[in-house]
């Protein structure tokens, strides 16, 4: 007999095949295309047991999300959600950390009518697993257990306010307490991860500080009795077999599926493999295009809203000199934050390599491709040793190559890539010198024109995310925090442009790279 488990994680609300960049994209992903490959793998396998578990970072990030969340109370496209997913028939669902950005309410009227279980072992209430830890299946003479967990990190980065009364343990410590009641009544028992990889799956080196934030190679490698593993977060695709247990990672913004496939013999595992299914070649499955079609097309009608006009445009042709030498765009997004919080000095990120900017005529559309994430704002009272460590980080972004020519260092491409983790500041003049080892880049550090000293006292405009230390930034932190904002980045961004009929911003020149 053969199991399959099918897995998809990272989702971001990319139903369709499309980024939303233009009214006519088409992109090779989006959960429409999972949807076919799912129901098309139970089709092929009828005598097999099939199942599907969707393991998190579901109902946030693309615009279909960010108009259902916005326009819930009045159009309930957020309602589509759990019917979306029913299509699929999933078994079990997990919450990822992205779930929280519009707080619990928001989670729990999403999957209200959802006919899966939300399985969250590792996040109490009330000292009591929020939804359930746990479930069992019965299917073809087979006990099934699947425990859901979601990576401990979360209150590092998220507002206190969407999580509040909540408790997130360690998953692998709530693992072994799962599996050591599970084990005894099932006859297969996996483990669904929002969280990722610490390790090196083939040698076992670390690839991260040890921050807690993954837990997956030590759930794979040192807790006996699990059959397979799914994992999520890190938006990596990886699909392997380590000590005889399948594990899988299958991307983001649906991508791929996770597929383990474990064969059974009188209730016992004797073989696993496990593989990644790419769904580029699959069409959008009819039946989501039919529930979804008026949802889509309210998202495209508010998307090309026009806002405003960019003389000039700030359109962003090479995100590596951006990053290095600052960019209008970048700028835009400063003085927003500025203008916002009152303050005279604030960073940002260029998120990824997708950002195109601004065109000439600025609608809706172009603002959520380049600000993705529904994060807020907060002020924080910092130091000048606290800013100068900020920038050292900045500045290890960026190594020379054996030409002597500027690259991303390797540590922010793999194994995920994380340009969201460098910040370009305004506010500042500022110097890195990529001849310098490490922490001794900063050559200079001027606020209004003197020289910064590590006592001096400054307030900083950041996004929530980055100001919980959020990409391993422990400079900043909650406790430094003097001022929060409800409103997200960008709905700011929306009305500072709409505010007036043109803007323009001249070319940053506040940053200097010597290498």
């Amino acid at each position: 007999m053969k199991v399959r488990i099918l897995s998809t994680s990272d989702v971001h609300g990319n139903i369709y095949p499309t980024n939303f960049a233009t009214k006519d994209n088409y992109s090779p992903f989006g959960y429409l295309k999972a949807l076919s490959a799912i129901n098309q793998i139970r089709q092929a396998h009828p005598d097999e047991i099939v199942l599907y578990i969707e393991n998190g970072d579901f109902i946030e990030g693309a615009p279909m999300a960010t108009y259902a969340h916005k326009t819930a109370a009045s159009k309930h496209y957020d309602q589509l959600f759990a019917r979306l997913t029913a299509l699929a028939q999933p078994v079990a669902g997990i919450l990822g950390n992205h779930e929280f950005n519009y707080g619990l309410p928001y989670i729990k009227q999403v999957w209200r009518t959802a006919e899966h279980p939300l399985l969250t072992a590792n996040i109490l209430k009330d000292g009591q697993p929020l939804f359930e830890p746990y479930t069992i299946l019965e299917q073809q003479g087979l006990t099934i257990g699947i425990i859901g967990l979601t990576t401990q990190y979360i209150p590092h980065w998220e507002a206190e306010k969407n999580i509040a009364g909540l408790q997130f343990l360690p998953a692998y410590e709530t693992a072994q307490k799962y599996v050591k009641q599970l084990r005894p009544q099932v006859d297969l028992l996996i483990i669904a991860y929002h969280g990722g990889f610490e390790a090196d799956l083939q040698t076992g080196q670390p690839t991260e500080p040890a921050t807690g934030e993954n837990e997956g190679y030590q759930l794979l490698t040192n807790l006996p009795g699990v059959d397979a593993l799914i994992t999520g977060h890190q938006h990596r695709q990886i699909a392997a077999v380590v000590n005889g247990v399948p594990t899988s990672q299958p991307g983001f913004r649906g991508q791929a599926i996770g597929q383990l496939t474990l064969e059974v013999t009188n209730h016992q595992v004797t073989n696993a493999d496990a593989k990644l299914i790419s769904v580029a070649d699959f069409p959008a499955a009819p039946a989501g295009l039919e529930l979804t079609k008026d949802w889509k097309a309210a998202v495209d009608a508010w998307l090309d809203q026009p806002l405003t006009t960019i003389k000039g445009g700030m359109l962003i042709n090479n995100h590596l000199q951006a990053r290095l030498h600052g960019h209008p765009y970048l700028e835009l997004i400063n003085q927003v934050q500025m203008q916002a919080t009152g303050t005279d000095l604030a960073c940002t990120s260029l998120f990824n390599d997708e950002i195109r900017g601004f065109d000439e005529e600025v609608t809706i559309r172009n603002v959520l491709n380049g600000y993705p994430y529904p994060n807020t704002l907060v002020v924080e009272k910092i130091s000048g040793a606290d800013l100068r460590q900020a920038l050292e980080r900045c500045a290890s972004f960026f190594e020379l190559d054996e030409h002597g020519q500027v690259t991303v260092a390797k540590e922010f491409l793999e194994p995920k890539e994380q340009l969201f983790n460098y910040d370009y500041y305004s506010g500042i003049d500022y110097c890195f010198d990529l001849r310098k080892p490490r922490g001794q880049r900063v050559s200079y550090l001027r606020y209004h024109g003197h020289e910064v000293s590590d006592s001096d006292q400054l307030e900083l405009a950041l996004n929530q995310y980055r100001g919980g230390g959020g990409g391993e930034y422990p400079m900043f932190s909650s406790q430094k925090v003097s001022q929060s904002y409800e409103d997200d980045v960008q709905g700011l961004i929306i009305n500072y442009l709409a505010a007036k009929p043109s803007h323009s911003i001249e070319q940053p020149r506040n940053l200097k790279i010597i290498f």
